[in-house]
């Protein structure tokens, strides 16, 4: 059995990585402006965002799509103690593909690379919802 907190673990862990991607953000516009290719007015209003910050700020807005259901679900198990070993692992899991697929975003921003990495998130995520489910009718 894990330790009660054990399911909060892997939602601070990928907290942490949106708060390394809005430091990569700034210092990539920061760059950006210091170099000349931009001018800090177009962020205001998000306009003509250049290409190596715009994959930055995208790979942040995805961190708020697929992931708003791990929180949920997290929450959910770890609330009614339906969390354990396997979704604690699961949680794990799902942050780990959320590392690699940002990492894959803001680099090399391959599609054949980030949309395994993101399925295999989404599969992760479906089972622990049907994991939520079946022990929610089971009890």
């Amino acid at each position: 059995m894990s330790p009660p907190e054990a399911t909060i673990w892997p939602m601070i862990a990928h907290v942490a990585l949106v708060f390394c991607l809005y430091l990569l953000l700034s210092s990539r516009r920061m760059g950006a402006v210091r170099e000349g290719r931009a001018q800090p007015d177009q962020f205001r209003e998000n306009r003509e965002e250049p290409a190596e910050s715009l994959v930055v700020k995208n790979a942040i807005a995805n961190q708020f799509e697929l992931p708003v259901l791990f929180y949920a679900v997290s929450i959910l198990l770890y609330l009614v103690d339906a969390d354990n070993t396997v979704t604690v692992a699961g949680g794990w899991l799902f942050v780990a593909l959320r590392y690699v697929h940002a990492y894959v975003h803001v680099t090399s921003n391959r599609l054949r690379y980030r949309r395994p990495l993101f399925i295999a998130g989404l599969l992760v995520v479906m089972l622990l919802w049907i994991w939520l489910g079946v022990w929610l009718a089971m009890t």
